[in-house]
């Protein structure tokens, strides 16, 4: 199958979406100047994830971090990651195999999740939100929140606002700026969350809200 017809599976999204796989970790390996796998566990800590908790990642990408998540909920727990580019899912498919670790990827924007209703204890949303526009981003909000269970948790990690003197060049990298943490905070309580924490993640100039389900 071609490259062009790959993409033209893809659900449809008003968001950017990124298939370049093949070079996406790579990058992220790069950008994190080789600290990747620390970030990772950084987040999975940041979200609290415990033994025998279902996961859903949204905007998974190549699927590290849905497949660090299964490593911390372990057999007991589930992870399932959810992209819209195809060769986003190929390529995060054949690393948890890869890995020996059973971890779900399915196509699917996360604007209209193809998922029912109350099914994870936590949710993550990793440089995801900052490719969406407005409208779609709380559509997004939205169904983070109907994706957890009562009392479930969600994280958000975003690009913040840089100031001017500390622009680097990562900031060439997010091609729709960054999200700031008190939008993205908003939009959660929007769609009927708690925020219960924010900040940054101490690494680049990422940002994150922690948030819970009423």
């Amino acid at each position: 199958m071609t490259e062009t017809s790959d993409r033209d599976t893809a659900p449809g999204t008003r968001g950017h979406v990124l298939h370049w796989a093949a070079g996406y970790d790579l990058l992220a390996w790069l950008l994190l100047l080789g600290r990747e796998r620390a970030f990772r566990r950084r987040l999975v800590d940041l979200a609290r994830l415990e033994p025998g908790q279902s996961v859903l990642d949204v905007g998974c990408g190549t699927g590290t971090l849905a497949i660090e998540a299964k490593r911390r909920v372990g057999p007991s727990g589930a992870v399932q990651g959810v992209d819209p580019s195809p060769e986003m899912i190929a390529r995060a498919r054949k690393k948890a195999a890869k890995a020996g670790l059973n971890v779900t990827f399915t196509k699917g924007v996360v604007e209209a999740l193809p998922i029912a209703d109350g099914q994870f204890d936590v949710v993550l949303s990793t440089l995801m939100l900052h490719h969406l526009p407005g409208e779609e981003r709380r559509q997004c909000a939205r169904e983070i929140g109907r994706m957890l269970k009562p009392g479930g948790r969600a994280l958000v990690v975003d690009f913040g606002e840089p100031t001017r003197e500390g622009r680097s060049f990562i900031d060439h990298f997010h091609w729709h700026g960054g999200v700031d943490v008190r939008e993205i905070a908003a939009l959660l309580s929007e769609a009927g969350l708690e925020v219960v924490e924010t900040g940054p993640v101490g690494l680049l100039h990422l940002d994150f809200v922690l948030a819970t389900a009423r």
